[in-house]
């Protein structure tokens, strides 16, 4: 089959090529093959081409990384599945994730293997496109929203960085909860993150929501553009503060 398969660390130009690999295959009682009809792209996916932090290297490999494939998020149609799978049959369209740690199958290729546990059927007005760009981010944002913040009703939460994947994500489930969202973005993508329910959008490149007079129970940092006891300094008393990236200080 063909795949994208990482050779080395530094520019995806580089490091990046397309090759022709062995297909996967069914080992697991509960391994389920799945012809790849999307898949997406994600900050571990980045960071793993990237190399970098360099000290990341020490568990995914030294000079390149032990899984060549990168790729987690997946929708397609299932081939074969393993003699202990009983809820899912070659044809059905699935969705989900092959994170296992590092040793994802990948899915920057034609045909990966995933956990039945660890997929879900599509729903059929869900494109395949759509469901591959959902999990990791939409599973990030859930897990935010519904686990940590609790959002509900009567809350202020905060979405720093509301237009990029978990952003999108966070403000729909922030407000389908009933909680005021407060989205922040660039000038480009203010219509979209009110589009998607946000109460009130602040574009960074004129305010800076750090400076500003209001206060939130919960901020979900996706950007991570301030040092954090900046950022803090927006949190109402009680609030709390949630860093999703690395950030740039």
């Amino acid at each position: 089959m063909k795949a994208i398969v990482q050779n080395g660390y530094g520019d995806p130009e580089r490091v990046l090529s397309l090759a022709e690999v062995d297909r996967p295959t069914v080992n697991g009682d509960d391994d389920v093959l799945v012809r790849i009809k999307a898949t997406s792209v994600n900050t571990p996916d980045w960071i793993t081409v990237a190399g970098i932090p360099k000290i990341m290297r020490i568990a995914m490999g030294l000079r390149r990384p032990k899984t060549p494939i990168r790729g987690t998020d997946v929708a397609g149609v299932v081939e074969q599945v393993g003699p202990g799978v009983t809820g899912f049959a070659p044809g059905d369209e699935v969705f989900g994730s092959t994170w296992i740690g590092m040793k994802s199958p990948g899915t920057y290729a034609e045909y990966t293997i995933i956990k039945a546990s660890n997929i879900a059927k599509k729903p059929a007005e869900l494109s395949f496109e759509d469901a591959a760009a959902s999990v990791m981010s939409g599973l990030t944002a859930l897990s935010a929203m519904d686990q940590v913040a609790k959002a509900g009703p009567g809350m202020h939460i905060l979405i720093n960085g509301a237009s990029g994947g978990v952003g999108t994500f966070a403000v729909q489930f922030a407000k389908a909860a009933g909680a005021e969202v407060t989205g922040v973005c660039g000038t480009a993508n203010v219509d979209l993150v009110r589009s998607l329910g946000a109460d009130h959008v602040i574009d960074y490149t004129a305010d800076d929501f750090t400076q500003g007079a209001a206060r939130y129970d919960v901020i979900l940092d996706n950007v991570v553009n301030h040092p954090p006891a900046m950022t803090a300094r927006a949190l109402a008393p009680g609030g709390v503060l949630l860093p999703n990236s690395v950030g740039n200080t």
